[in-house]
């Protein structure tokens, strides 16, 4: 008798099964939950990776953090990277400053000159004159 790798609660196996039957869902979805499903029906690591076109790896830390988390795993978690900096409303003052007339001397508005003005007017505490222009380039 094959190895069982994930035993499912009844009402794991009900939602699981409830949720690859409706087909509006992730394909990443969708391949978890078979795979457990698959898992829980007694098939082996082997079988289900090359069902799904995974590596058996995958599959393995499907089982484990099935384990850990249950169905939590569906879903991917939260990933690091950089915390937002500039948020809408300091973008839309910045968009709004280069909009208005340049300052008394100046025929137009220059990336330093706006990164200046933002920290002096307090939109930002600081600020580049490359990141004005990120933000100026996203605006229409």
């Amino acid at each position: 008798m094959k190895k069982q790798h994930v035993k499912l609660s009844e009402e794991d196996r009900v939602y699981l099964e409830g949720l690859i039957s409706k087909g509006e869902i992730k394909a990443r979805v969708y391949r978890r939950a078979l795979g457990l499903l698959e898992l829980d029906r007694g098939k082996t690591y082997t079988e289900v990776a090359k069902t799904l076109q995974k590596s058996i790896m995958t599959v393995s830390n499907w089982a484990a953090q099935y384990k850990d988390h249950g169905l939590a795993l569906l879903e991917d978690q939260a990933r690091a990277g950089r915390p937002i900096v500039i948020d809408g409303n300091q973008r839309a003052k910045i968009t709004a400053l280069a909009c208005s007339e340049p300052p008394e001397g100046y025929a137009q508005w220059s990336l330093r000159l706006l990164a200046e003005k933002s920290v002096e007017l307090g939109y930002v505490e600081e600020i580049s004159h490359t990141e004005v222009r990120h933000i100026l380039k996203k605006t229409n």
